[in-house]
Protein backbone atom coordinates (compact mmCIF):
# COMPACT_ATOMS: atom_id res chain seq x y z
CA UNK A 1 0.00 0.00 0.00
CA UNK A 2 2.95 2.57 0.36
CA UNK A 3 4.39 1.61 -2.58
CA UNK A 4 0.87 2.86 -4.19
CA UNK A 5 0.77 5.62 -2.26
CA UNK A 6 4.34 6.99 -3.15
CA UNK A 7 3.59 6.10 -6.91
CA UNK A 8 0.28 8.37 -6.42
CA UNK A 9 2.08 10.91 -4.53
CA UNK A 10 4.33 11.27 -7.38
CA UNK A 11 3.80 13.54 -10.70
CA UNK A 12 6.44 11.66 -13.49
CA UNK A 13 4.05 8.90 -12.26
CA UNK A 14 1.02 10.40 -13.34
CA UNK A 15 2.68 11.98 -16.73
CA UNK A 16 4.26 8.57 -17.71
CA UNK A 17 0.73 7.06 -16.42
CA UNK A 18 -1.16 9.67 -19.57
CA UNK A 19 1.43 9.39 -22.17
CA UNK A 20 1.31 5.22 -21.63
CA UNK A 21 -2.84 4.87 -21.97
CA UNK A 22 -2.94 7.35 -24.95
CA UNK A 23 -0.03 4.87 -26.26
CA UNK A 24 -2.07 1.93 -25.48
CA UNK A 25 -5.11 3.01 -26.82
CA UNK A 26 -3.25 4.16 -29.99
CA UNK A 27 -1.98 0.46 -30.02
CA UNK A 28 -5.44 -0.84 -29.69
CA UNK A 29 -6.84 0.80 -33.03
CA UNK A 30 -5.19 -2.38 -34.90
CA UNK A 31 -6.26 -4.92 -32.75
CA UNK A 32 -10.10 -3.25 -32.85
CA UNK A 33 -10.18 -2.99 -36.50
CA UNK A 34 -9.17 -6.58 -37.11
CA UNK A 35 -11.86 -7.96 -34.70
CA UNK A 36 -14.41 -5.56 -36.06
CA UNK A 37 -13.91 -6.94 -39.35
CA UNK A 38 -13.41 -10.78 -38.60
CA UNK A 39 -16.93 -10.52 -36.26
CA UNK A 40 -18.90 -8.10 -39.01
CA UNK A 41 -18.69 -11.97 -41.35
CA UNK A 42 -20.55 -14.33 -38.07
CA UNK A 43 -24.26 -13.58 -38.19
CA UNK A 44 -25.74 -10.93 -36.53
CA UNK A 45 -26.85 -12.35 -33.20
CA UNK A 46 -23.09 -13.41 -32.43
CA UNK A 47 -21.31 -10.20 -33.77
CA UNK A 48 -21.77 -8.22 -30.13
CA UNK A 49 -20.37 -11.80 -28.33
CA UNK A 50 -17.45 -12.37 -30.96
CA UNK A 51 -16.09 -8.83 -30.13
CA UNK A 52 -16.65 -8.79 -26.11
CA UNK A 53 -14.91 -12.29 -26.37
CA UNK A 54 -11.87 -11.08 -28.52
CA UNK A 55 -11.03 -7.63 -26.40
CA UNK A 56 -11.90 -9.78 -23.18
CA UNK A 57 -9.03 -12.13 -24.16
CA UNK A 58 -6.72 -8.97 -25.51
CA UNK A 59 -7.14 -7.84 -21.53
CA UNK A 60 -6.44 -11.47 -20.12
CA UNK A 61 -3.61 -12.02 -22.20
CA UNK A 62 -1.83 -8.46 -21.57
CA UNK A 63 -2.95 -8.84 -17.64
CA UNK A 64 -1.46 -12.79 -17.88
CA UNK A 65 2.14 -10.94 -19.86
CA UNK A 66 2.20 -8.61 -17.53
CA UNK A 67 2.52 -10.96 -14.74
CA UNK A 68 5.50 -12.66 -16.92
CA UNK A 69 6.95 -8.92 -17.70
CA UNK A 70 10.69 -10.42 -16.59
CA UNK A 71 10.24 -13.27 -19.39
CA UNK A 72 8.72 -10.49 -21.84
CA UNK A 73 11.62 -8.61 -21.76
CA UNK A 74 13.87 -12.09 -22.61
CA UNK A 75 12.21 -11.81 -25.66
CA UNK A 76 14.05 -9.21 -27.46
CA UNK A 77 17.39 -11.02 -26.41
CA UNK A 78 19.07 -12.42 -29.32
CA UNK A 79 18.15 -16.06 -30.57
CA UNK A 80 19.93 -16.36 -33.81
CA UNK A 81 21.50 -14.58 -36.77
CA UNK A 82 21.24 -14.61 -40.12
CA UNK A 83 23.58 -12.95 -42.54
CA UNK A 84 24.31 -10.81 -39.42
CA UNK A 85 21.09 -9.65 -38.55
CA UNK A 86 20.02 -11.01 -35.15
CA UNK A 87 16.69 -12.34 -34.51
CA UNK A 88 14.67 -12.87 -30.91
CA UNK A 89 11.35 -14.32 -30.23
CA UNK A 90 9.86 -10.87 -30.96
CA UNK A 91 11.10 -10.28 -34.26
CA UNK A 92 9.70 -13.72 -35.13
CA UNK A 93 6.07 -12.99 -33.51
CA UNK A 94 6.06 -10.26 -35.49
CA UNK A 95 6.78 -11.43 -38.95
CA UNK A 96 4.47 -14.47 -38.03
CA UNK A 97 2.02 -12.28 -36.74
CA UNK A 98 2.98 -9.77 -39.53
CA UNK A 99 2.48 -12.05 -42.45
CA UNK A 100 -0.65 -13.79 -40.94
CA UNK A 101 -2.24 -9.88 -41.14
CA UNK A 102 -1.37 -9.51 -44.96
CA UNK A 103 -2.55 -12.85 -45.93
CA UNK A 104 -5.64 -12.22 -43.98
CA UNK A 105 -6.69 -9.25 -45.87
CA UNK A 106 -5.83 -10.25 -49.07
CA UNK A 107 -7.78 -13.06 -48.74
CA UNK A 108 -10.65 -10.54 -47.66
CA UNK A 109 -9.84 -8.07 -50.18
CA UNK A 110 -10.12 -10.81 -52.85
CA UNK A 111 -13.14 -12.01 -51.64
CA UNK A 112 -14.91 -8.42 -51.41
CA UNK A 113 -13.61 -7.65 -55.44
CA UNK A 114 -14.57 -11.16 -56.50
CA UNK A 115 -18.32 -10.89 -54.79
CA UNK A 116 -18.83 -8.68 -57.34
CA UNK A 117 -18.53 -11.00 -59.94
CA UNK A 118 -20.05 -14.06 -58.42
CA UNK A 119 -22.53 -13.25 -55.35
CA UNK A 120 -23.69 -16.85 -54.95
CA UNK A 121 -20.75 -18.61 -55.22
CA UNK A 122 -18.60 -16.38 -52.56
CA UNK A 123 -21.52 -16.17 -50.08
CA UNK A 124 -22.18 -19.76 -49.85
CA UNK A 125 -18.46 -20.17 -49.76
CA UNK A 126 -18.12 -18.42 -46.63
CA UNK A 127 -20.97 -18.52 -44.75
CA UNK A 128 -19.98 -22.47 -44.56
CA UNK A 129 -16.34 -21.59 -43.94
CA UNK A 130 -17.15 -18.78 -41.49
CA UNK A 131 -17.47 -19.91 -37.41
CA UNK A 132 -17.83 -18.68 -34.47
CA UNK A 133 -15.04 -20.58 -33.01
CA UNK A 134 -12.49 -19.63 -35.90
CA UNK A 135 -13.11 -16.15 -35.57
CA UNK A 136 -12.29 -15.98 -31.95
CA UNK A 137 -9.19 -18.33 -32.59
CA UNK A 138 -8.19 -15.53 -34.98
CA UNK A 139 -8.55 -12.91 -33.29
CA UNK A 140 -6.46 -14.83 -30.30
CA UNK A 141 -3.59 -14.98 -32.66
CA UNK A 142 -3.33 -11.14 -33.52
CA UNK A 143 -4.51 -10.66 -29.58
CA UNK A 144 -1.03 -12.58 -28.84
CA UNK A 145 0.83 -10.50 -31.07
CA UNK A 146 -0.89 -7.04 -30.37
CA UNK A 147 -0.56 -7.83 -26.63
CA UNK A 148 3.56 -8.81 -26.27
CA UNK A 149 4.04 -5.67 -28.90
CA UNK A 150 2.03 -3.72 -26.42
CA UNK A 151 3.46 -4.88 -23.18
CA UNK A 152 7.13 -4.56 -24.66
CA UNK A 153 6.40 -1.15 -25.40
CA UNK A 154 4.99 -0.48 -21.55
CA UNK A 155 7.92 -1.57 -20.45
CA UNK A 156 10.04 0.71 -22.44
CA UNK A 157 7.70 3.67 -20.95
CA UNK A 158 7.89 2.45 -17.42
CA UNK A 159 8.94 0.00 -14.84
CA UNK A 160 6.30 0.28 -12.53
CA UNK A 161 3.99 -2.78 -12.91
CA UNK A 162 0.67 -0.66 -11.45
CA UNK A 163 0.89 1.60 -13.88
CA UNK A 164 1.53 -0.79 -16.55
CA UNK A 165 -2.06 -2.38 -15.29
CA UNK A 166 -4.11 0.37 -15.43
CA UNK A 167 -2.98 1.85 -18.83
CA UNK A 168 -3.93 -1.65 -19.64
CA UNK A 169 -7.22 -1.70 -18.19
CA UNK A 170 -7.92 1.46 -19.07
CA UNK A 171 -6.95 1.00 -23.08
CA UNK A 172 -8.91 -1.98 -23.11
CA UNK A 173 -12.00 -0.25 -21.70
CA UNK A 174 -11.69 2.10 -24.29
CA UNK A 175 -12.05 -0.46 -26.80
CA UNK A 176 -14.90 -2.00 -25.35
CA UNK A 177 -16.99 1.11 -26.01
CA UNK A 178 -15.50 1.80 -29.49
CA UNK A 179 -15.86 -2.02 -30.63
CA UNK A 180 -19.88 -1.88 -31.58
CA UNK A 181 -19.85 1.90 -32.73
CA UNK A 182 -16.87 1.22 -35.24
CA UNK A 183 -18.17 -2.43 -36.30
CA UNK A 184 -21.41 -1.27 -37.16
CA UNK A 185 -19.70 2.05 -38.85
CA UNK A 186 -17.47 -0.17 -40.99
CA UNK A 187 -20.34 -2.52 -41.87
CA UNK A 188 -23.45 0.53 -43.09
CA UNK A 189 -20.34 1.52 -45.08
CA UNK A 190 -18.93 -0.60 -47.89
CA UNK A 191 -16.12 1.79 -48.72
CA UNK A 192 -14.47 1.89 -45.40
CA UNK A 193 -14.51 -1.77 -45.36
CA UNK A 194 -11.62 -1.84 -47.96
CA UNK A 195 -10.32 1.29 -46.54
CA UNK A 196 -9.63 -0.67 -43.42
CA UNK A 197 -8.63 -3.69 -44.72
CA UNK A 198 -5.88 -1.59 -46.51
CA UNK A 199 -4.96 -0.68 -43.01
CA UNK A 200 -4.57 -3.96 -41.72
CA UNK A 201 -2.50 -4.72 -44.98
CA UNK A 202 -0.14 -1.39 -43.85
CA UNK A 203 -0.09 -2.57 -40.67
CA UNK A 204 0.86 -6.29 -41.51
CA UNK A 205 3.88 -4.89 -43.37
CA UNK A 206 5.09 -2.66 -40.90
CA UNK A 207 5.08 -5.50 -38.45
CA UNK A 208 7.31 -7.37 -41.06
CA UNK A 209 9.48 -4.76 -41.19
CA UNK A 210 9.79 -4.37 -37.68
CA UNK A 211 10.42 -7.90 -37.27
CA UNK A 212 13.79 -7.98 -39.90
CA UNK A 213 14.54 -4.56 -37.79
CA UNK A 214 13.68 -1.78 -39.62
CA UNK A 215 12.92 1.16 -37.58
CA UNK A 216 9.41 2.76 -38.83
CA UNK A 217 8.06 5.56 -36.86
CA UNK A 218 4.47 4.16 -35.34
CA UNK A 219 3.34 8.26 -35.80
CA UNK A 220 4.13 8.17 -39.85
CA UNK A 221 2.30 5.01 -39.51
CA UNK A 222 -0.94 6.59 -37.64
CA UNK A 223 -0.89 9.75 -39.96
CA UNK A 224 -1.13 8.00 -42.90
CA UNK A 225 -4.48 5.82 -41.73
CA UNK A 226 -5.63 9.06 -40.23
CA UNK A 227 -5.62 11.12 -43.72
CA UNK A 228 -6.70 8.31 -45.39
CA UNK A 229 -9.89 8.15 -43.20
CA UNK A 230 -9.72 11.88 -43.59
CA UNK A 231 -10.36 11.37 -47.37
CA UNK A 232 -12.80 8.79 -47.20
CA UNK A 233 -15.11 11.02 -45.02
CA UNK A 234 -15.19 13.65 -46.93
CA UNK A 235 -16.08 11.48 -50.03
CA UNK A 236 -18.65 9.79 -47.93
CA UNK A 237 -19.82 13.51 -47.48
CA UNK A 238 -19.77 14.55 -50.92
CA UNK A 239 -21.82 11.09 -52.02
CA UNK A 240 -24.97 11.78 -49.77
CA UNK A 241 -24.62 15.81 -50.85
CA UNK A 242 -24.90 14.08 -54.17
CA UNK A 243 -27.52 11.88 -53.15
CA UNK A 244 -30.17 14.69 -51.67
CA UNK A 245 -29.48 16.32 -54.90
CA UNK A 246 -30.95 13.18 -56.51
CA UNK A 247 -33.70 13.11 -54.64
Amino acid sequence: MDYLMTLAADPAVWVALGALIAMEVVLGIDNLIFISILTNKLPEHQRSRGRKIGIGLALILRLALLGTVAFIVQLTAPLFSVFGKAFSWRDLILIGGGLFLVWKATVEIHHKVDAQQHPETVDVGRAAAVTFSGVIFQILLLDLVFSIDSIITAVGMTNHIPVMVIAVVVAVLVMLLAADPLAHFIEENPTIVMLALGFLLMIGGTLIGEGFGADIPKGYIYAAMAFSALVEGLNMLSRRAMKRKGE
